[in-house]
């Protein structure tokens, strides 16, 4: 295998990963945000709410992040919105993002003992402010390992978007293909480069873990 392309092309993959990076955290945290109010909406006891929350749920989870990305995308300007790609790219992820963090956080909101909720209101604390305050933070330190591996799938998936013209890693990869002609090894690269993300990102998790554990 020959690697010698790196001298020239190096920079390509540091930029293409930068992007990804750019585009997993804003699509993670932009979708934990939306994901929590969809859970507490899973949750509401308004059946209108219940049913469109579970609706929006079932409806990404159940179709392929790439025709969601197509849609918003290309889809759109039948609207007449017109989403510069890297937008495109983030709400995409981010609408992904918030249906798979809603199941997390509502299976972690449920797994707290009710009686934390009770106790709280108990105390003269609103329902919103038991949530908030007691309730939320518990189940977060519950669901941080969950939130973890929703990070590293977005990380991965992020190389989708590749599809409409972003200069992420994986499109990076492709350009060097096609302008070294050599089919193989900047996959590899590319690969070795995703893998160092995720693995990084999951010992920090770890350690966050960790200590949250000691708390």
């Amino acid at each position: 295998m020959n690697f010698s392309f790196l001298d020239e092309y190096g920079s390509y993959f540091i930029s293409g990963a930068w992007v990804t990076l750019q585009l997993s955290f804003f699509g993670v945290l932009l979708g934990t945000l939306f994901g929590i109010g969809f859970a507490l909406m899973r949750l509401s006891r308004i059946w209108i709410v219940r049913f469109l929350a579970s609706a929006y749920i079932e409806i990404i989870r159940g179709t392929p992040m790439l025709v969601q990305i197509l849609i918003i995308h290309y889809g759109l300007t039948n609207f007449g919105v017109n989403l510069p790609a890297f937008a495109s790219g983030v709400v995409a992820l981010t609408i992904n993002s918030a249906a798979y963090m809603a199941e997390v956080f509502r299976a972690g909101i449920q797994a707290i003992d009710k009686g934390q909720m009770e106790a709280a209101r108990s105390l003269g604390m609103s329902r919103t402010q038991a949530m908030r305050l007691i309730v939320l933070p518990q189940a977060f330190r519950n669901m941080l390992p969950a939130i973890g591996n929703e990070l590293i799938v977005i990380i991965k998936d992020s190389s989708l978007v590749s599809t409409i013209g972003i200069a992420e890693l994986l499109y990076n990869a492709r350009t060097v293909q096609g302008n070294t002609f050599i089919p193989l090894e900047p996959l590899i690269v590319a690969a070795g480069v995703y893998f160092i993300m995720t693995f990084t990102l999951s010992q920090l998790l770890g350690v966050l873990e960790r200590r949250l554990g000691k708390r």
